[in-house]
C-alpha cells in the first residue's frame, strides 16, 4: 500500500492533470491474488483465480488521459511521482479510436457506440 506521502504526492499530481484538463480518469487496481481470469478458446471458457504469475509485469492502477500527442504524454509521465516504493515503469498505450477500426467499425456499429456512451454518461 503506498505511504501517505505518496497519496499526498499523487493527489498533487492528479491536480495538476484535472486543471490541465487531460484526465478523464484514475484507478488503482487491487492485487492479482484478488483477481480473475477468463481464458477463451473457442467456445470453452476456463476461469482463473490470482494470484498470477510475473506480478511485477500487472497493471497496479492507471491513468485515463486525453492529450494532443505522444510527446505530451510522456512529458505528464515523466513528471510523476514514482509511484512504488522501489523502481518502476509506467506504460503508455493508446485508446482506440472509431477511426483505428476502417471500414470494418460500419456506420451501423458506430452508431451503436455512440448510443451505448450516451446511455453510459446519463448514468453518472
Amino acid at each position: 500500500m503506498p505511504t501517505k506521502q505518496l497519496l499526498t504526492e499523487m493527489g498533487r499530481y492528479n491536480e495538476e492533470l484535472v486543471k490541465a484538463g487531460i484526465m478523464l480518469a484514475a484507478e488503482g487496481l487491487h492485487a492479482s491474488s484478488e483477481g480473475i481470469r477468463v481464458r477463451f478458446s473457442g467456445t470453452k471458457r476456463t476461469v482463473i483465480e490470482g494470484p498470477f504469475a510475473n506480478t511485477n509485469e500487472l497493471v497496479a492502477g492507471f491513468w485515463l488521459w486525453q492529450v494532443k500527442s505522444r510527446e505530451e504524454a510522456i512529458e505528464w509521465v515523466k513528471r510523476c511521482p514514482n509511484p512504488m516504493l522501489e523502481d518502476s515503469e509506467i506504460e503508455i498505450r493508446r485508446v482506440f479510436e472509431a477511426e483505428d477500426f476502417g471500414a470494418e467499425f460500419t456506420p451501423e456499429l458506430r452508431e451503436q457506440e455512440e448510443r451505448l456512451r450516451a446511455q453510459i454518461a446519463a448514468k453518472t
